[in-house]
């Protein structure tokens, strides 16, 4: 198994948005390029923020129906989660499940208490199909992606936590590394981490070759082909 890159490796990442990770992780590992990314639209309830780049921490939620623990046992769960949260490598990134389908969102977990407790364990934002609110009142610089925004916490809980889940059609397991910003997620693999500027360079080569033709006066379908050809040898 890889190892995990540093948070250096990780912070440059940054730079770019996530269709452009996504445009390098197809040179970088092909046989990934129609898996590992959210398939269906999520809501950025921050879209002017950077992307985030960091390890994901999984959880399940439910909000339609109270739950079925006792105190001491609801707040077991609770805490175990928040040590996940907590847990290095860090920074992390919540990614949780919604599982009240065809009620997904019912009730929302996320606002202005548990932005606050995730950010200050070390989180640095959520992607999940279920709901959120308190835009106001969130945790400045906390990242969301959400799959809506209600107005009531309903009798939303964890149902657990730490195993592999599945939000807006992207498979994500604990620790894997997820780039999301407001387009929305992919998971990168460990290994291509650092592999992944040499490629956005090569892209950003090629594409402008194409782009610089198209401003040009004249320009005409014979000249884009001769631009796919001059794209064509970039290497």
């Amino acid at each position: 198994m890889p190892s995990l890159p540093d948070r250096h490796s990780l912070e440059a990442l940054r730079a770019w948005d996530t269709p452009t990770i996504c445009n390098a992780l197809e040179i970088v590992v092909p046989a990934r390029r129609a898996i590992g990314f959210t398939r269906r639209p999520l809501v950025a309830c921050f879209p002017e923020m950077k992307p985030v780049v960091a390890f994901a921490r999984t959880a399940m939620i439910r909000s339609r129906e109270p739950h079925p623990r006792d105190r001491e046992s609801a707040n077991r769960i609770r805490l175990g989660y928040y040590e996940h949260i907590a847990a290095e490598p860090l920074p992390s990134l919540a990614v949780i499940q919604d599982i009240d389908a065809p009620d997904t969102g019912f009730g929302a977990f996320w606002g202005e208490v548990q932005t606050h407790v995730h950010k200050g364990l070390g989180c640095t934002g959520v992607i999940t199909d279920g709901s959120v609110r308190d835009l106001d009142a969130m945790a400045s610089g906390f990242f969301v992606l959400a799959g809506s925004i209600m107005p009531s916490h309903a009798h939303v809980h964890l149902v657990e936590f730490g195993g592999t889940v599945t939000v807006g059609g992207m498979v994500v397991s604990p620790n894997d590394i997820i780039h999301a910003d407001r387009h929305g997620a992919v998971v990168i693999p460990p290994e291509a981490v650092g592999k992944i500027p040499e490629a956005i360079d090569l892209l950003t080569r090629r594409e402008k070759v194409l782009i610089e033709a198209s401003k040009q006066p004249g320009f005409s379908v014979d000249r884009l082909r001769q631009a796919y050809r001059e794209q064509d040898e970039i290497h």
